[in-house]
């Protein structure tokens, strides 16, 4: 597969990553543990290299997979986590002290079986604690050889500059898709500017680009899109001028709707690693074959000029949740 570098840091990972989250967590039922470490092994078979994970997923177990899955793999592979929860619970709220932050280390470590963290995000930005404290802290985890790359999630343009004055942050990472472009007003002219890679979660708008959820979709109640605004089923339906718009284009490019949705992600710039999630490995090389998919730029401005007539409806998170980002 092709490689990307994640902005200035020369850290060197597959154009496509893989999102681990949804292996195990916030989306229904848990994959079968055998199975979900067939799939990310049969992930790095095919190239992938870039695995993203955190301690918050599960909590804790969605760390020991992806660390049983790649052990055997570990020098081929990066592997990303993240820090940030109070007790690895996001509901709990943030908590970035620089004790809290170590010990997440330490424990990350363990339940990954490895002997360094190739990416450490700080998942949420804590207003509590200065982002200075955070970024020394990672600083110093850095010198010890414990973590080698440090990122931020959802960080706002100016959490972004205090952190990278203290340690060069490698990567943020953010939601960012057809239907969430938020990050091209302030934060992707940033990380060019300052040299930060930039990874794309949710690349598929949590299933729903792929065209396979309507608005007569159910969900399951441990389901976090049951809960999410864009995903009732009134949005659905208003939102669905936007699969209509992947599906023609998809048709004239002989793909799906999926790798276009993917490819546009890829054409917008080349420090952009998107980090797609699935649990089937037939979505997995579908994913894959998204990196092939090559839009023109006369086929990307047509989707610009679509999509700037195209009003997507719902928020993306939950009222409770919309606090934590963007800080």
């Amino acid at each position: 597969m092709e490689k990307r570098t994640l902005g200035n840091s020369r850290l060197e990972v597959s154009a496509l990553g893989f999102g681990c989250m949804g292996l195990n967590f916030a989306y229904g039922k848990a994959m079968e543990k055998q199975d979900a470490i067939s799939l990310l092994r049969q992930a790095v078979e095919a190239g992938v290299t870039f695995f993203d994970s955190a301690e918050a997923y599960g909590p804790f177990t969605n760390e020991a997979l992806v660390g049983e899955a790649l052990a055997p793999l570990r020098d081929q592979v990066v592997i990303a986590t993240k820090f940030g929860f109070k007790e690895g619970h996001a509901p709990s709220g943030v908590d970035s002290r620089p004790a809290r932050i170590r010990e997440v280390a330490d424990a990350s470590l363990k339940r990954l079986r490895t002997d360094r963290i190739d990416l450490f995000y700080q998942h949420r930005v804590d207003p509590d604690v200065p982002m200075e404290e955070v970024a020394g802290t990672v600083r110093e985890l850095i010198a010890e050889g414990k973590v080698r790359h440090f990122g931020l999630s959802e960080a706002g343009v100016a959490s972004i500059g205090r952190a990278h004055a203290v340690q060069p942050v490698t990567a943020l990472q953010s939601e960012y898709s057809l239907w969430w472009r938020e990050p091209e007003h302030d934060v992707l002219p940033v990380c060019e500017e300052l040299g930060i890679g930039f990874v794309p979660f949710s690349p598929l708008g949590r299933g729903f680009l792929t065209g396979k959820i309507d608005a007569d979709t159910s969900f399951d109640k441990d389901d976090f899109r049951s809960s999410v605004p864009r995903f009732s089923p009134e949005a659905r339906k208003a939102n669905q001028t936007l699969l209509d718009l992947l599906a023609r284009i998809a048709a004239g490019k002989g793909a799906t709707s999926a790798q276009i949705a993917l490819a546009w992600l890829l054409a917008q710039k080349p420090w952009i690693v998107p980090i797609p999630g699935t649990t089937k490995l037939p979505r997995l090389q579908e994913n894959i074959g998204a990196v092939d998919v090559e839009l023109s730029a006369d086929e990307l401005h047509q989707i610009r000029e679509s999509l700037d007539h195209i009003q997507v409806q719902g928020d993306r998170y939950p009222a409770h949740l919309s606090a934590q980002v963007g800080r």
